[in-house]
């Protein structure tokens, strides 16, 4: 399993002191071109940004989406997904925008699978595409692949990609007690960021991480920099056993 770090914006983490050959995902809504001559030197996943504006945000689409194909052309980006932005404009709208990004770029896009779309839609796209994802992050419609009754539908629709040769991303999915038991191709998470957000630690145990939740949060002042660093090491870690062993 391939577990792409998110939210290093740049070199949060201290992203450049690593030689690694890494996967990490960024927001186009938060990418500047500069940052892009570094993660070309990576894995690298453009997620649309379209979860920025489940908050009710406003934007205009079509000049949001001309920026999008316009970043995704000059930086040859070859892994994207599509904007999922079906409770904002509808699945009708959203596919226009899809094909026009493919049109416009060449390549097929990543499309986002939510409960909304059906499971009818869910065999449609591993049919169509060689590479899907599934709304996972716990927030709003994707709450519902965190419940445990949910578990062997979330099996069941990745044996189904599996069978149509189709892999499946896991958006903000890194739920250490299910990544071992819930058979993604790739995931991606922000939670290394906690050590610096909650003063949340990991470490890598060989196999797995271990998460030290209960540090004093009067602290959060001291060293930010360097627990930051210090945890995106250590999921680095993690990250290179679960593309061997997940």
């Amino acid at each position: 399993m391939k577990i792409y770090l998110a939210g290093t914006q740049g070199n949060k983490g201290g992203l450049t002191e690593l030689n690694e050959n890494l996967y990490l995902l960024e927001s186009f809504y938060y990418l500047k071109d500069k940052h892009m001559e570094l993660y070309k030197k990576h894995n690298f996943l453009l997620d649309s940004g379209a979860f920025t504006f489940f908050g009710g945000k406003e934007v205009n689409w079509y000049d949001y989406v001309t920026k999008y194909i316009n970043f995704i052309n000059k930086h040859k980006v070859d892994l994207f997904f599509e904007l999922d932005i079906d409770k904002i404009v509808g699945i009708q709208k959203v596919e226009e925008i899809r094909n026009r990004i493919e049109s416009e770029t060449g390549k097929q896009s990543i499309p986002v699978w939510r409960p909304s779309r059906g499971i009818e839609y869910w065999y449609k796209m591993i049919k169509d595409y060689s590479y899907v994802a599934i709304s996972a992050s716990g927030k709003y419609d994707s709450a519902w692949t965190r419940k445990k009754d949910n578990i062997p539908i979330l099996k069941k629709m990745l044996k189904l990609a599996k069978e149509n040769n189709c892999k499946v991303h896991g958006l903000g999915f890194t739920s250490l007690k299910l990544l071992p038991i819930i058979s993604f191709y790739s995931v991606d998470s922000t939670s290394w960021i906690a050590a610096q957000q909650y003063c949340t630690f990991y470490t890598f145990i060989g196999n797995g991480l271990r998460q030290i939740n209960k540090v004093d949060k009067n602290k959060r002042g001291i060293n930010p920099k360097g627990r930051l660093e210090y945890n995106f090491k250590e999921w680095v870690k993690f990250q290179k056993y679960a593309d061997a062993n997940l």
